[in-house]
């Protein structure tokens, strides 16, 4: 088995022609997406509005010029929202480690190849500067903005759905108005989510929590450092045992616990087993390997023999091909003697 993504970094400040291409690019997947449980199960596009004006309007003008660049449609409008979108499913490990002498996190995005936009924004559209794996056209799988406050994903191992967003735009909504990790648990308890998500959040303050959030009860906040897919205790056994959460968790706790952990022993751990993942036929394999680091606002991306790195100083656009299968799984051998070496 072997599959290819295409990577590529973009800078664009305000949505322009840049995004519009991304779009363009993208759309007709994500429309068969978003049609794949038939038009009728989308809300319509004044309860998108509705929702996004109600819970978080400080993003209305960015989505509204976001949909004027996509064409102004009604299918690509209510797509954007991100409200009550079609439900999907990840892996995901992610850690914090915040101490005397490192300030990072650290995560593995596992997921199917085919349905990774393969797209890292460097923007500004909100006055101030992001830099974000792009999902759903401009949501957020994992991103920093240039306060250091840092954010990342995990599917939380429920299928409950219910009214609410997209996690990747309520990610979008804290990197574009949020400067600390108090302000974002601010965001994460009070706006709806449509799935069961578990949120990793640091800043430049080392400052740090973990949001169990869900459609059918409060959000459950704490300062918890790591997260993988199950929230307390495990509810969906078949996910938990194809993802083996419990084994991802136990092992990041035991490293971040340890004060002998360093920032290369931590990362290095993310390109072996059990945290580098190689299920690619269940869409469980490791797309990608961000580090942020937030005092220093720069992120790093790594497959097994490729690096890209983006900092607000020097946000270049790059683009690299990462093929999947037989050879991720000997380069991911490789790594496990080094190749975490900023």
């Amino acid at each position: 088995m072997n599959k290819q993504l295409e990577f590529r970094s973009v800078a664009e400040a305000q949505p322009g022609a840049k995004w519009q291409a991304l779009f363009d690019h993208h759309w007709p997947a994500y429309e068969r997406w978003y049609l794949s449980e038939t038009e009728r199960e989308r809300p319509g596009y004044l309860a998108c509005y509705n929702a996004l004006s109600r819970h978080m309007p400080e993003l209305l003008p960015t989505y509204e010029r976001l949909c004027e660049l996509a064409g102004g449609g009604d299918l690509a409008s209510r797509m954007l929202s991100l409200y009550r979108p079609p439900a999907y499913i990840t892996g995901c490990s992610q850690a914090v480690l915040a101490n005397a002498h490192a300030n990072l996190l650290v995560r593995n995005y596992d997921y199917p190849p085919e349905l990774c936009e393969g797209t890292i924004l460097a923007s500004c559209w909100n006055g101030r500067r992001v830099i974000a794996m792009s999902d759903c056209l401009w949501g957020v799988l994992d991103g920093i903005n240039e306060q250091g406050l840092t954010v990342s994903l995990a599917f939380g191992g429920r299928t409950t759905v219910g009214d609410g967003f997209g996690a990747p735009i309520i990610l979008r909504y804290i990197l574009e108005f949020c400067e600390t990790t108090p302000e974002a648990v601010e965001v994460l308890a009070r706006v709806p989510t449509h799935m069961a998500y578990n949120i990793t959040v640091s800043d430049a303050r080392g400052r740090y929590v973990t949001a169990m959030i869900s459609p059918d009860r409060p959000a459950s906040i704490r300062r918890i450092p790591v997260a993988t897919n199950h929230q307390k205790k495990i509810e969906w056994y078949a996910h938990a045992l194809a993802s083996e959460t419990l084994i991802r968790e136990r092992q990041l706790s035991i490293l971040v616990a340890d004060e002998a952990t360093t920032e290369q022993r931590l990362v290095s751990a993310f390109f072996a087993p059990p945290l580098f993942r190689r299920d690619y036929r269940r869409g469980l394999g490791t797309i990608y390997t961000a580090v942020y680091h937030p005092e220093e606002g720069r992120a790093s991306f790594f497959w097994p023999g490729a690096t890209l790195a983006m900092s607000f100083a020097d946000p270049r656009e790059q683009q690299l091909t990462i093929h999947y299968g037989s050879r991720t799984q000997r380069a991911a051998e490789g790594n496990r003697t080094g190749h975490y070496n900023e």
